[in-house]
């Protein structure tokens, strides 16, 4: 699932407008248009036969920087603007640096900016046809590097998605 696919299942199952789209981009750090939204909104290409397909100007990739951007700007925009803290840095450092973690980012961003409690987001994730045990999200949930760490798989984000686009949508 790439980031693009992310941001138009996350966009379908909280039923986001486009100019609200703008918005949360704006409130992440980065500009956006009307069109570059749509751009971005665009389905991927599929790979045929291991040839990738052209891409053409109708499709703006998505990076992680950017993901993260409207994550953040998703936290911002559900919840509020933080207080600033003594000490606290203005930016903080991106925590993806490569695509192995972006979808325990996902999770993680999506429980703080909708204020989902851990027995919330195993109703979600029942509902999108996966049952897990606390222990193993609490395991998705942490840090990379903790010893109990568990990196979270495509099709584990896809069924959160899948959950949250019935609990939301319903």
């Amino acid at each position: 699932m790439d980031n693009n696919d992310i941001l138009i299942r996350v966009r379908y199952a909280l039923d986001i407008k486009n100019q609200d789209m703008i918005e949360i981009f704006k409130l992440g750090g980065i500009e956006v248009t009307k069109e570059d939204v749509l751009k971005i909104l665009t389905k991927s290409k599929e790979e045929f036969d291991d040839v990738e397909v052209e891409e053409n100007g109708d499709q703006i990739k998505c990076n992680n920087k950017m993901l993260e951007a409207f994550l953040n700007g998703l936290i911002t925009f559900k919840r509020g603007k933080q207080e600033e803290r003594p000490g606290q840095p203005q930016n903080p450092e991106p925590t993806v640096q490569k695509s192995d973690n972006v979808n325990n980012m996902l999770l993680k961003k999506l429980k703080v900016a909708l204020q989902l409690t851990t027995e919330e987001m195993l109703d979600i994730l029942d509902d999108g046809g996966i049952a897990v045990s606390k222990g193993e999200l609490g395991a998705i949930l942490r840090k990379p590097g903790h010893r109990n760490y568990k990196e979270c798989g495509d099709n584990f984000a896809r069924k959160f998605l899948k959950g949250l686009t019935i609990k939301y949508r319903s």
